[in-house]
């Protein structure tokens, strides 16, 4: 599982956003409640979802604890903002270089991929995690809990 690396624009993000933990994972509520909101949004780019993920710290998987809190949201990308739909608010992600790593599987089966990502892939290269959002996203292949399933985590990274 050898990631790309890849320089992403500047990408302006509109959805809903929760704190939450990973033993308080709020997931699927978050989407629930997104999903079907998504045709209110205008001047979107795309039909791909975006499930981001903003750590406290760059540490936050070194000395992980599943009962910290983080930022999670589930967006789309738009093109520019006039105006955001009640309920929802804009991020934005900051241009920056990211290690994109492709996954095929179920999305509750992908611990083996992080375990991967953050334990051995990021410590033995020439990349530290940067302190831009996380994310995965999912285009027209994501099929949920489907093993055929496909989508992308894109990592956050500068050189050590």
């Amino acid at each position: 599982m050898q990631p790309r690396i890849e320089i992403m624009p500047k990408t302006i993000l509109v959805g809903k956003k929760s704190i939450t933990s990973f033993a308080n994972n709020n997931i699927f509520e978050l989407w629930q409640g997104f999903s079907p909101r998504k045709k209110e949004i205008n001047h979107v780019v795309n039909n791909d979802s975006y499930a981001v993920e903003i750590y406290p710290t760059t540490t936050f998987f070194q000395s992980f604890d599943p009962t910290l809190q983080f930022e999670r949201w589930a967006a789309i990308a738009v093109s520019k903002i006039e105006e955001i739909p009640e309920g929802m608010e804009s991020l934005t992600v900051p241009e920056g270089l990211y290690a994109v790593f492709p996954y095929k599987g179920k999305p509750s089966e992908a611990m083996r991929a992080f375990k991967y990502m953050y334990g051995e892939w990021l410590p033995n290269s020439e990349y530290e995690m940067d302190s831009r959002p996380y994310f995965a996203l999912m285009s027209e292949m994501y099929k949920g809990e489907h093993p055929e399933s496909e989508e992308e985590f894109w990592v956050p990274i500068k050189k050590k």
